[in-house]
């Protein structure tokens, strides 16, 4: 046997002693001291849909509504005492610092959780409600764990990680020990990713007993930290993180997690927000149950795939949490029938003359129109044209394209722009006319963390260097702020003005020549 193959063997034989020990643990992990075995429910309908047996397994159920309870308890119960004298700590600011919350109370252990001052109060309440103390610490994840450790190393606690841990990954692996007992026969499941703690510790578990079982993860568009690592080979830093699954708003995948991943798992699938909105409204019509964004990632995964699939399978994907925001519901049921592709969003041009509005209505052949948005631009060089916005129920992606080429064939001018973010967040809730005035102007889109004082804030980081020629804040009840705004920059104020905007740290994108500001606002 040569070097190599002597060296490709130990490899072999380590990472089979590593399963059978993740194993071992998660089949040994006292998990049911505190959690349940939560359901798996069939959705009938969503199956008749997608030509597939599409079940969910039920987290939501848990007494913290989210699985992280499992893990946080297992990590817990394999502390030793002195580990414990001093309590535990943990940065979070949602399901990890619930599920820790109450492990902890369980146990009889103190707990102290460091949340950022963003977190909505219902999730703080909760924390407290547990037993646990909360100090509120910055104004974002990455301040509170900064001071999580600094608190840990001060007042010698024992730090819980949220996923990169061999304990809690075993005690996330539990949901894949029930779900084998519950659904044997499953052909594909769906966990989601955040650290990926869940789904390291599913598959290790599946494919040591079911190797013929597909585990797909599934990641947030803009978090997909694991795509990340796995383009690059290893664990690697995203530049900026989405905010709106904030159960899954990690820059960096675990280490540990990462190197299970990479051997048990078999794909990993992107959705974006719109695809999570209209998995979010899929389950509650199926199951009566608000499942947060992180929650819903699963089955947006799972519709996705189904698009491409065989048909006829056994599909399960893992409904991980259910600590919805209430106030976020806004903006979900905005964004639902985009994911389901059931509303085409347009701007037309139609001519600026009487009756011209309802002849484009009656172009329309009967469809429901669910929004209509104009205003005259006199100033417009083309003043003989006007710019409608407009939203129509469709049924697919399909029939939407049927219906852009229907209004091309009477002479319209259509821009699509049902895709188009800037025209979803910002556009549809300010057309008012373009600027007549002949400034240089910059469009920049915005997103920092909410928090009472947040706008003022961003306005004061902003300065008043630049003159602000359009703006547009709309806050609906989420976790993070979006902001449009125009600035006057002069050709020779440019470079003066990107390095400012660096130097903000907030997350920014230029969207100048995006179609709906050129179509609506320019």
């Amino acid at each position: 046997m040569t070097e190599a193959e002597q060296q490709a063997l130990q490899l072999a034989q380590a990472s089979q002693k590593q399963a059978l020990d993740y194993l071992r643990r998660i089949l040994l992990a006292p998990v049911y001291d505190v959690a349940v075995e939560s359901d798996v429910t069939l959705l009938g309908k969503l199956s008749a849909r997608l030509g597939n047996q599409i079940y969910l397994k039920r987290e939501d159920q848990q007494p913290v509504h989210s699985f992280k309870l499992r893990g946080a308890y297992n990590k817990l119960s394999n502390l030793t005492e002195a580990q414990c004298i001093h309590g535990v700590i943990a940065a979070s600011a949602g399901n990890h610092a619930q599920g820790l919350a109450l492990a902890a109370n369980k146990l009889g252990i103190k707990a102290t959780i460091v949340m950022p001052i963003t977190t909505p109060e219902i999730k703080v309440d909760n924390v407290r409600r547990f037993g646990a103390e909360v100090r509120l610490v910055g104004k974002s994840f990455n301040e509170a764990q900064a001071a999580s450790l600094q608190f840990a190393q001060q007042e010698n606690k024992t730090i819980i990680p949220p996923f990169d841990d061999v304990d809690v990954i075993a005690g996330q692996g539990t949901v894949a020990k029930e779900l084998l007992q519950q659904q044997p026969k499953t052909d594909v499941v769906f966990v989601p990713v955040g650290g990926g703690g869940l789904l390291a510790g599913m598959a290790v578990y599946l494919k040591q007993l079911q190797p013929n079982i597909k585990v797909i993860g599934v990641e947030a568009e803009d978090s997909a930290c694991l795509k990340a690592a796995m383009a690059a080979g290893q664990p690697t830093d995203l530049d900026q993180v989405g905010l709106f699954a904030d159960g899954v708003a990690v820059k960096r995948i675990g280490h540990h997690t990462f190197e299970l991943i990479k051997q048990y798992c078999d794909d990993v699938i992107t959705v974006n927000t719109d695809e999570i909105c209209a998995a979010i409204k899929d389950i509650f019509e199926h199951t009566r149950v608000i499942a947060e964004p992180a929650g819903a990632l699963s089955l947006a995964g799972l519709q996705k795939y189904c698009q491409t699939s065989k048909g006829d399978e056994s599909l399960v994907a893992i409904l991980s949490g259910a600590n919805m925001n209430f106030h976020t519901l806004r903006y979900i049921s905005e964004r639902c029938e985009l994911g389901e592709q059931k509303e085409a969003v347009l701007a037309v041009t139609i001519p600026e003359q009487k009756g011209s509005f309802r002849k484009f209505c009656h172009s329309l052949q009967g469809r429901v129109i669910t929004e209509f948005n104009y205003r005259h631009a006199v100033n417009s060089p083309k003043s003989n044209d006007a710019h409608v916005f407009v939203g129509v129920r469709v049924t697919d992606s399909e029939d939407r394209q049927t219906l852009i080429h229907s209004l091309e064939q009477q002479h319209y001018q259509v821009n699509d722009l049902t895709d188009n973010e800037l025209a979803k967040l910002h556009v549809r809730y300010m057309i008012g006319g373009q600027n007549p005035a002949a400034t240089q102007e910059r469009i920049f889109r915005f997103q920092f963390p909410e928090y009472p004082g947040a706008l003022e804030k961003f306005l004061d980081t902003l300065g008043e260097r630049w003159d602000i020629s359009l703006f547009h804040y709309r806050n609906h009840g989420a976790a993070f702020g979006q902001v449009l705004a125009g600035f006057g920059v002069d050709n020779d104020d440019t470079i003066d003005f990107f390095n400012h905007l660096k130097d903000l740290a907030y997350q920014w994108q230029e969207e100048t020549d995006n179609q709906a500001y050129q179509a609506f606002l320019a």
